[in-house]
């Protein structure tokens, strides 16, 4: 595939086809890191670490934040 650098407002942009986005899983408004090595142009898609509430969601918004945690047998020298 083939893409041409076009004007965009002060800018420069390249359209890429819903297909190849589609294969690369990137969607609207996705954020992407943009790498340059060796005069090659390198996009790849930024790893978004969940928020607290995303990640209470999935337990369904209990975290067992509270109460003891029974963290095994002492190791070294650590008083318990």
């Amino acid at each position: 595939m083939q893409a041409q650098v076009k004007s965009w407002g002060n800018s420069q942009g390249v359209r890429l086809s819903r297909d190849v986005l589609q294969q690369a899983d990137i969607k609207v408004n996705d954020v992407l890191d943009v790498n340059v090595v060796d005069g090659v142009i390198m996009l790849s898609k930024t790893i978004r670490h969940k928020t607290l509430e995303e990640r209470a969601a999935e337990f369904g918004g209990n975290l067992k934040l509270d109460g003891e945690f029974d963290w095994g047998e002492p190791v070294g020298r650590e008083v318990w």
